[in-house]
């Protein structure tokens, strides 16, 4: 199983015209960028024009968080700016549309980033707030025409939260306008017990609490192993026939 079965599943799904807006979701550190990143050429094969945009975009600021006490929650559904990412995801099948830009880096938004986007062939939305947290539609879940779900042991997520957290920290040493760099005081195992708790106390309930409910209702369900192979594909629904 690979990456280009994914692909060949979401073409099968898809129909003339466009804008087709796949959603790509799952936990913190799954791979969703990762795996919307390969898609792209795959899905642009046949001609089409595809973009890519993150949910992270449409995080608040961290000024805004603090105002709200919402530090220690980024990630969770009310961190978010949905309205904002709904308005983009209908006027994208329009016209033009400004997408926010976010940093990881600095783990803010960076106003300097944002772009213009008209409306493309099809569209891969990679990232958080793609679940069913503002029920009834119209939500975001309700706004893309395929969402994928990536899923995973929550074990591995784990480790993969932690090698991404320890890459970030590792880089900071050289980059003084990291937000990490406020954990370079910390030796190694410092900085990783660190990470092991961040998971532990944030993201783990965000993932249980508001991001795994979403493969219940995913149209295709991306299953991954400790290696980020992907081991299965679970579709649901109807397929129609399409191309990329």
């Amino acid at each position: 199983m690979n990456i280009e079965a994914v692909a060949r599943a979401i073409a099968a799904r898809r129909p003339p015209g466009g804008p087709y807006i796949v959603g790509i979701t799952g936990s913190v550190a799954s791979g969703k960028s990762t795996l919307a990143l390969a898609l792209a050429p795959l899905l642009a094969a046949g001609g089409s024009r595809v973009e890519l945009i993150a949910t992270d975009g449409f995080l608040l600021p961290n000024a805004v968080l603090a105002e709200r006490g919402l530090e220690l929650r980024k990630g969770f559904p009310e961190t978010y700016d949905l309205a904002a990412l709904e308005t983009t995801l209908r006027g994208v099948r329009a016209g033009p549309v400004i997408i926010p830009c976010y940093s990881h880096s600095t783990y803010d938004i960076n106003p300097a980033g944002a772009r213009s986007l008209s409306p493309p062939d099809l569209l891969l939305v990679e990232g958080l707030a793609l679940g069913l947290d503002r029920p009834p539609p119209p939500n975001v879940a309700s706004l893309v025409d395929c969402l994928v779900f990536i899923d995973a042991a929550e074990a591995d997520l784990e480790a993969w939260f932690v090698t991404r957290f320890m890459a970030l920290w590792e880089a900071a040493a050289d980059d003084p306008a990291s937000f990490y760099t406020r954990f370079r005081d910390r030796d190694r195992s410092g900085a990783k017990a660190l990470a092991h708790m961040v998971w532990t106390g944030i993201n783990l309930p965000n993932l249980r609490d508001h991001i795994a409910p979403v493969r219940a209702h995913s149209d295709l369900v991306v299953v991954k192993a400790a290696d980020h192979a992907v081991t299965r594909i679970i579709i649901r629904g109807p397929a129609e026939p399409g191309g990329a």
